[in-house]
């Protein structure tokens, strides 16, 4: 008896194939044009603020969510709105460092139900050197370099993801 041929995937639409690894990566923030990015004249004496809360809040948020630094996150701030096209100022370290002190930052987040399994797993991702073959047919021409990555990821969220949400081919939720 003959084995059945296994079925044969072909992809047709490689621009939006080639295009899916790339959009994972990607880190997309919205700005409203329309946003508020000026203080208003507050009435009182003295100095008026150039910048309203949400602009101090937007990036005490970006500051909180990657864990950055005051001064790297006004970077990462400061790029945010030249990719958007906008020519918005950005508030300098010392108004954040000043005015953080009476803002707070409310991020969202799931609370824990119980005990947390995670799932860990270390592999390694070579990052330079000759290929397989290259090195198996002309011998090794330098050192390979090899990265360690470690994974973690919260097994009953990674249970209800799969569960609930089907995923496509291409692995993107």
């Amino acid at each position: 008896m003959s084995r059945p041929k296994p079925p044969v995937y072909r992809t047709t639409n490689w621009h939006d194939h080639d295009a899916a690894p790339a959009s994972r990566g990607s880190l997309s923030i919205w700005f409203d044009p329309e946003t508020q990015w000026f203080a208003k004249p507050t009435g009182k004496r003295g100095r008026q603020p150039v910048f309203p809360d949400a602009a101090i809040q937007t990036c005490l948020t970006l500051k909180a969510l990657f864990g950055r630094p005051l001064r790297q996150a006004t970077g990462m701030e400061g790029s945010l709105p030249d990719l958007a096209g906008l020519d918005w100022p950005v508030p300098d370290f010392s108004t954040l460092s000043r005015r953080q002190k009476h803002l707070v930052v409310l991020i969202p987040y799931r609370p824990s139900a119980g005990s947390l399994h995670l799932l860990i797993d270390s592999t390694g991702i070579k990052a330079g050197g000759d290929g397989e073959w290259l090195a198996k047919k002309h011998g090794p021409s330098k050192p390979r370099e090899w990265r360690k990555v470690h994974l973690g990821i919260d097994a009953q969220l990674n249970v209800n993801r799969t569960a609930s949400q089907p995923q496509n081919r291409s692995g993107m939720c």
